[in-house]
This record gives C-alpha cells, sequence and structure tokens, in this order.
C-alpha cells in the first residue's frame, strides 16, 4: 500500500520558520523525483520545489533563496525547509512522488503564517 504522509505543518508568524516531512511507504523512493506542491483557497495547486534521483533540485521563483528540498533515501523520506515565511505562503503542502508511468500525493498539511 502506497503512503505519503506529510507532517509539521502548523500556524507560524512572519519571518519564522518551520519545516514539513513527507514519510513514504510502499514506493521505490530511490528512483522517484520527490515534490512539495501547495495549494492556497482559490488557486491552483502549484509546485514549491522538487529533487531529483541524483539530487538536482528545482524551486518556484517565490520561494527561491527562503525554502529548502532535502530527501533522505535511507529513510524514504523528504523534507522542505521553509525560512522567512510570508502570509502568501499560507496554504495547504503536499508531497509528491513522481515516477515515469504514474505519481502519488500525500493527504497535505495545512500551513498558516499570521501575525
Amino acid at each position: 500500500q502506497v503512503q505519503l504522509v506529510e507532517s509539521g505543518g502548523t500556524l507560524v508568524q512572519p519571518g519564522g520558520s518551520l519545516e514539513l516531512s513527507c514519510a513514504t511507504s510502499g514506493i521505490l523512493f530511490g528512483i522517484g523525483t520527490m515534490g512539495w506542491y501547495r495549494q492556497a483557497p482559490g488557486k491552483q495547486r502549484e509546485l514549491v520545489a522538487s529533487i531529483t534521483t541524483r539530487f538536482s533540485t528545482n524551486y518556484a521563483d517565490s520561494v527561491k533563496g527562503r525554502f529548502t528540498i532535502s530527501r533522505d533515501n535511507a529513510k524514504k523520506t523528504v523534507n522542505l525547509q521553509m525560512n522567512n515565511l510570508r502570509p502568501e505562503d499560507t496554504a495547504v503542502y503536499y508531497c509528491n512522488a513522481r515516477f515515469t508511468t504514474r505519481e502519488y500525493w500525500g493527504q497535505g498539511t495545512q500551513v498558516t503564517v499570521s501575525s
């Protein structure tokens, strides 16, 4: 059974930091591109960051220099370190695992940036 379980979402003040984690099972983690997406109310889901099997990373322009994605193939986890958070970062954050022929999603974790 495939499972992607996100954790770490919470309420944080502007300028604060937060780390999201995604624990996976039931997938060939080592050969998949892992990513974090987010969806704010009334907006489409968008890519935040991704990391390939060769640890090549890609970031949305809005988070470059503030967010860092990392993966641990031994633990089958992918993390998203978020610094200098802004109110516009408020969204549900989803973990994604993408393979050649299919992809999988977690259930999401809420991040709210507000004073």
